[in-house]
């Protein structure tokens, strides 16, 4: 009886201490998983990103970057978020809910504000650790300019982490310039009308036609020929106002980057295990 019950208390003991690790185990990986399920890998962080439009007249803007040299903006293939002439919005980001970023109540109120024009809002989870190089995020957003084939506001964003996370804000504000669109192409119909006004009344052709026909020789023998001529010149655009800053952030503060027509919230949240 005295062996059977070592050999019980034995197992007995096995069993708890088998238990025991098994539970240990589990809530290290319980302390290991995010809210979807997946390991948390070190430095992980919420990025969160909302660009608004201030409700300001731009006879208001006292710069004046309508002559401002502006580099291209920098194409990487990676989109935070872009808006195309259809309204198709497109990103290359998993984005979380609106509803689930920190800034969301911040964006509300400036909504209801009736000042500003919040144009994007997004954020993502993503590991930054020291030494992280970031590829520039692109960005499109408010109206569109036909005459220029872009929305009013492009650019691109870039993270980076050293020592601190850093911020780098390329976006330009543009918007059409005045005066600026050529005389629209001649249609069929009014091409039929010269034509017929050109021919006598047995349809030979007149001296009006042979008139057409050597302007039609000169301007052909020019460079680009008569279609460089005829084409409309897409309308230039104007530099209203942009924002070049690269700022350093610390995790859980807002930062609020601006010029004189546009701003961007930016919110870092890191990620703990526990959480």
């Amino acid at each position: 009886m005295q062996i059977d019950g070592n050999r019980g208390g034995r197992w007995t003991a096995r069993t708890v201490w088998t238990a025991l690790l098994l539970t240990l185990s589990l809530t290290a990986q319980a302390q290991d998983s995010g809210a979807n399920g997946k390991s948390v890998p070190d430095n992980y962080y919420r990025a969160e990103l909302v660009i608004l439009e201030r409700i300001v007249e731009p006879e208001a803007v006292n710069e004046k970057m309508a002559n401002r040299k502006v580099e291209p903006t920098l194409e990487s293939g990676e989109i935070l978020h872009t808006v195309d002439r259809g309204g198709v919005t497109e990103t290359t980001l998993d984005l979380a809910p609106r509803s689930d970023l920190h800034l969301n109540s911040a964006v509300q109120r400036l909504e209801r504000s009736g000042r500003y024009r919040v144009l994007m809002a997004a954020g993502w989870y993503e590991a930054f650790p020291p030494g992280y190089e970031g590829t520039p995020l692109r960005v499109a957003v408010g109206d569109w300019l036909s005459g220029g084939d872009t929305r009013e506001i492009e650019g691109n964003i870039t993270i980076d982490r050293q020592r601190y996370l850093h911020v780098d804000v390329h976006l330009n504000h543009w918007q059409q310039a005045e005066g600026a669109m050529s005389a629209p192409m001649p249609t069929e119909q009014g091409q039929n009308e010269a034509t017929t006004a050109s021919q006598d009344n047995a349809g030979n052709p007149g001296p009006a036609a042979n008139e057409l026909t050597a302007r039609s020789s000169e301007l052909k023998a020019q460079p680009n020929g008569i279609e460089a001529q005829q084409a409309p010149a897409a309308a230039p655009l104007e530099l209203l106002t942009w924002i070049r800053e690269n700022r350093r952030m610390r995790s859980e503060e807002v930062h609020f980057l601006d010029s004189p027509t546009v701003g961007v919230l930016v919110f870092f949240k890191k990620i703990e295990a526990s959480e």
